[in-house]
């Protein structure tokens, strides 16, 4: 009998390899190849009409009739936000997250509302005995809650226990990286388990019309391990984000086929659990920060949300050859960026100094619309002038010093007039409709010289 070939498979990419070596030619991943039995050399058209005479597709027309997905109601208003009303039956979701930052804890809550509603959820427990689900259940005052918990990580029985029954409602695994198949010749948590496992659990989800949540790791990139194996399978994808000393944490979609990518729920861990943050903004603003110098408020959308964010800024002189860079919760490219424009098109000297950007209450931003609300935190910083306590900043700004318009503006000043701000800095509008609508004065920039010009008034 022939020797079965094996291959090298790296277990944050999926990229192949004939023999092993420290680093992924394919991400640059160090150690990250593990040695599994090779998928069939076969030609892919001669696999494809193995199994015989294949059957004619129908085809439909764009313009047919389409019903909109049914959802289920969660009863936890931020995650429905962020799954785009609810979960889909027959959907399969993906949640990752740092150990610790609450994945679980979210779970189960989510399965505790919906079988207390009367829908049947199965919550099958990887990692944890199911004595300590239960003391974790107890602290969260969700014991009486009737799931049906469970601990097995074969995937064959766990297909065949949720087909010997009506399918359920939800079916939550925690985590994939513990499912194994006994057809598979690797370890659990390796490429090809994971490949296959989760093939098997949404082709039953998509059977039986059952959600499935699956519970990824996540590397230490904070990506999920094996991302394009894993994502490219499921529906939805969301990340639990949340920094260590802060009880915040935001739930962001990153892919969602059934509703709007980039949207986020917020919550607060307390010792009763997650509770939901109805109003982030007020959340993420300090007024006791407001009126220092080096600080400025951001008007930023996520999904379809506004959100206000302070942004503090600290410019010092430096005593190192060279000056430090630092930055919490924005990109460090960007900032790089945002201080080449200040220094070489409004002449704005920072080249010796340090500099240090912040953004307040652990939120992460993307958004290249808080270019002109870290401007302004940076310039209050190094003029030692306080920006006014009731405007809001925001604006892309280009490499060329113009300050470029955003979309959403509406949407901004009416969350900034909802919570008492009366001004705006913000590019230049084409018409009064916006500023208007939203009852907020809106003082336009066309250039970022402006604004440092403003800084570098005297006070009066």
């Amino acid at each position: 009998m022939a020797k079965p070939s094996k291959a090298y498979v790296c277990q944050s990419c999926g990229a192949v390899a004939a023999r092993w070596s420290g680093k992924c030619a394919a991400c640059g991943e160090w150690n990250s190849l593990i040695e599994e039995a090779a998928t069939p050399t076969q030609s892919p058209a001669l696999v494809a009409i193995k199994g015989g005479k294949g059957r004619q597709t129908r085809f439909e027309t764009l313009n047919a009739k389409t019903e909109d997905a049914p959802r289920l109601k969660t009863g936890i208003a931020e995650l429905d936000r962020v799954l785009g009303g609810g979960l889909v039956p027959g959907a399969a979701v993906l949640v990752g997250g740092d150990p610790g930052v609450g994945k679980s804890t979210l779970l189960l809550q989510t399965a505790a509302e919906l079988a207390q509603d009367g829908a049947p959820v199965i919550y099958l427990s990887g990692e944890e005995a199911t004595a300590q689900v239960r003391m974790r259940a107890a602290r969260l005052g969700i014991a009486e809650a009737p799931v049906a918990l469970g601990t097995e990580t074969n995937v064959a029985n766990i297909i065949a226990t949720l087909s010997s029954g009506p399918p359920p409602a939800l079916v939550i695994i925690d985590s994939v990286q513990t499912l194994w198949s006994e057809g598979i010749e690797s370890a659990p948590g390796t490429i090809s388990q994971l490949r296959g496992c989760s093939a098997a659990l949404i082709s039953y989800a998509k059977a039986s019309g059952t959600t499935v949540i699956l519970v990824g790791h996540v590397t230490k990139d904070g990506q999920i391990a094996g991302p394009k194996v894993i994502e490219h399978m499921v529906d939805t994808v969301l990340y639990f984000e949340g920094l260590s000393g802060h009880q915040f944490r935001v739930l962001r979609s990153v892919k969602n086929r059934f509703g709007p990518t980039d949207e986020i729920g917020v919550f607060e861990m307390r010792l009763e659990g997650l509770a939901q943050v109805d109003n982030p903004s007020a959340l993420f603003l300090n007024d006791a920060d407001r009126g220092s110098p080096g600080t400025a408020v951001f008007a930023g959308m996520e999904g379809t949300r506004p959100i206000l964010v302070e942004i503090q800024g600290l410019v010092a002189q430096s005593v190192l050859g060279t000056p430090r860079r630092a930055v919490v919760g924005w990109d460090q490219n960007r900032l790089s960026m945002l201080l080449a424009v200040l220094e070489a098109r409004c002449g704005v000297r920072l080249g010796g100094h340090d500099v240090y950007l912040n953004v307040a209450g652990g939120l992460r931003l993307t958004e290249p619309a808080a270019d002109l609300a870290a401007a302004a935190a940076l310039l209050s910083s190094f003029t030692g002038r306080a920006a006014p306590e009731d405007t809001v900043y925001f604006g892309e700004v280009s490499l060329t010093g113009a300050v470029r318009a955003v979309g959403h503006t509406d949407q901004r000043l009416k969350e900034a007039a909802k919570l008492g701000f009366v001004q705006a800095v913000a590019p230049a509008s084409k018409g009064p409709g916006e500023r208007e609508a939203a009852g907020i004065a809106l003082n336009p920039v066309s250039q970022l010289d402006e604004l440092v010009a403003w800084f570098a008034l005297p006070e009066s």
